[in-house]
């Protein structure tokens, strides 16, 4: 009697992974082939994308009927973005610079997922982009917001005020120092991180006297600037002479040009800014958040309208001769700077 031989068991067809496994699986291999290549190592990036992924996929799965990766459309992502309050802005909406970067993700990830799966490309993020052109060039230099600078009456009132830390006043010398550092933020194009790296061989002088008037600046490199000389406007240089002979007269040690201590500490961001802040608002000036680089970007500027070259003022105020395109937005009209 022959015997009933089992039927070998036959597997079961595999089931296509759900909504949320897609979008996790999509973002998943994008993000192991960036960090293969070498694209994607910092774990700060790697967060910010993680982060937009998810309200992404949130708002795509959350709606009636979910989107997919695959039905996703030009609309869809227009209504996401329209969706995507709570970021970045006082208004509570996306920044374009945000948006772009969060549209290019979504562009990389679709492309990567139909290679990986031979499907045709989704190209809706793409096309979102082509018909935002406000979005696609938002990281554009012509994008970038315009330098805010002094007017002649605020410049003329700030060196004013500044000037009375001469000779004929009695001040501390922390007072000499803050109004001498601002001074040369003015004076000479000075970033806030110039001012606490300046040692006491920084300073040039006519013929090299130690008692003619300093007229430009060695300004020591670092990780965002190379080392470069700038000028010193005349009567920044005097109160920087003025400096120097306090600095003497009160014994202060080190070789930094405006120490913290008597002991010569290097003067610390928290402290430099709140003097440069007081110095401002003592002044009269609006000394809101990012307020002292009002004075590097008028240096910039009444350097352009005095002639000089771009590029020697790019090279004055240590960056990239194309970033100068923000200033000349400015002019013309040509503005009256002191």
């Amino acid at each position: 009697m022959p015997v009933d031989t089992p039927a070998p068991d036959v597997a079961a067809p595999s089931s296509p992974p759900g909504p949320v496994a897609t979008f996790a699986q999509a973002f998943e291999t994008w993000l192991a082939d960036q960090r293969g290549l070498g694209l994607l190592s910092q774990d700060g990036s790697v967060a910010v994308y993680q982060d937009m992924w998810r309200a992404f996929m949130a708002w795509c799965l959350g709606q009636s009927p979910a989107v997919n990766l695959f039905n996703l459309e030009l609309e869809d992502l227009q209504a996401f973005k329209a969706a995507r309050f709570g970021r970045k802005t006082s208004d509570l909406s996306l920044t374009p610079r945000y948006a772009l970067r969060l549209m290019r993700l979504i562009d990389r990830v679709l492309r990567h997922h139909a290679a990986r799966t031979d499907a045709p490309v989704n190209k809706a993020a793409a096309n979102w982009l082509a018909a935002n052109p406000d979005i696609r060039y938002a990281d554009a230099s012509h994008a970038d917001p315009l330098p805010d600078y002094l007017s002649t009456d605020e410049a003329a009132q700030l060196i004013a005020y500044l000037s009375e830390a001469g000779p004929q006043a009695e001040l501390s010398w922390q007072e000499v120092r803050n109004r001498a550092s601002v001074a040369l933020q003015l004076g000479a194009g000075l970033t806030p991180g110039d001012v606490r790296a300046l040692t006491l061989a920084s300073v040039i002088k006519q013929d090299g006297h130690a008692r003619e008037r300093p007229w430009k600046l060695h300004v020591p490199g670092n990780g965002n600037s190379p080392a470069r000389e700038t000028p010193v406007a005349p009567w920044a240089a005097e109160l920087l002479r003025h400096w120097l002979t306090v600095r003497a007269d009160s014994g202060l040690e080190g070789q930094y040009l405006f120490p913290s201590t008597r002991t010569g500490k290097q003067w610390q961001k928290p402290s430099q800014y709140e003097r440069a802040r007081q110095v401002l608002e003592a002044a009269g000036m609006n000394s809101g958040e990012g307020g002292s680089f009002r004075l590097r970007h008028t240096f910039a500027l009444r350097q352009l309208q005095r002639g000089t070259s771009p590029e020697e003022v790019a090279r004055w105020l240590g960056i990239e001769p194309a970033k100068m395109k923000r200033y000349e937005r400015v002019l013309p009209p040509v503005i009256d700077v002191v």
